[in-house]
């Protein structure tokens, strides 16, 4: 069953509203061909404060917007929180959740907080499992990050790391559900370090994602999730990631901040 690629940008924490207009304006021309829409889905995700402006931007054209983050509650007392309801009125279509830069590290003591780890703000297997349950409630689709950090590559342990990240992160939804969203293999080590991971590596790992997606859902959802690679991808690269069977895209980091390798990669993806 072919899958349609999907490339994501996920611009993390850069772009005023006036950078996020610039940065479309020069992203549209190079990525508006009928051929290229036809064959890859276009994605991206400013902050929170750059929504409103990149959706006025981006109602033209064939590239949705994602937002980086979600809470699980519609409203409440949650300060500094965004609802789902509130990406819905902000003209949001995806949603990434479970980046390892929002994972795990709240609460740990001041002495031993390391600002190079990127792993700071406490989002659990059981977080991102309700964030993803409760963007399908409002029909909204998740992009899913799971990964390895570089400790346990070392140790083994990735194997069990991607597919207990995968089990948890799925759990309670149906096999119809789990068909439409994207995951995305995210190796911690290789986001925002340069390092990547090689591609037969990374095909494997999707591969087992996907595997354990047959495993708890069965093969029709199987087939039809769809599955990005992330962790410094670059022109140089996506070629080579893009072309491989179990990866179906691209979540891009700081590449996605420049329109011209944005543009080469989301060009990159085959035809499928």
């Amino acid at each position: 069953m072919p899958r349609k690629p999907i490339i994501a940008g996920n611009w993390k924490m850069n772009c005023t509203q006036p950078e996020a207009i610039q940065l479309i304006r020069e992203l549209l021309p190079l990525v508006s061909s009928d051929d290229l829409s036809d064959r890859v889905e276009m994605v991206v995700a400013p902050p929170f404060t750059a929504l409103a402006a990149a959706r006025q931007e981006l109602a033209a054209s064939t590239i949705s917007l994602a937002a980086q983050d979600v809470f699980w509650k519609q409203s409440g007392a949650y300060t500094g929180q965004i609802s789902p309801a509130m990406l819905v009125d902000a003209g949001v279509r995806y949603c990434i959740v479970g980046h390892s830069e929002s994972r795990g590290r709240f609460g740990v003591p001041e002495p031993d907080f390391d600002e190079t780890v990127l792993r700071h703000f406490g989002d659990s297997d059981e977080t991102v499992r309700r964030k993803v349950s409760v963007l399908f409630q409002f029909g909204l689709t998740p992009i899913c990050c799971v990964g390895e950090t570089l400790a346990e590559r070392k140790a083994g342990r990735t194997d069990a790391t991607v597919i207990g990240q995968t089990e948890r992160a799925l759990q309670g939804l149906t096999a119809e559900q789990v068909a439409t969203l994207v995951m995305a293999y995210e190796p911690v080590w290789a986001i925002g370090t340069g390092e990547v991971c090689d591609a037969p590596e990374a095909d494997r790992v999707c591969g087992l994602i996907r595997a354990t997606v047959e495993r708890l859902y069965g093969r029709t959802a199987a087939e039809r999730v769809r599955i990005q690679y992330g962790g410094s991808v670059k022109p140089s690269n996506a070629v080579e990631l893009l072309a491989k069977e179990n990866i179906d895209g691209a979540l891009v980091g700081g590449a996605s901040l420049k329109a011209t390798d944005f543009a080469q990669i989301i060009s990159a993806a085959p035809h499928r």
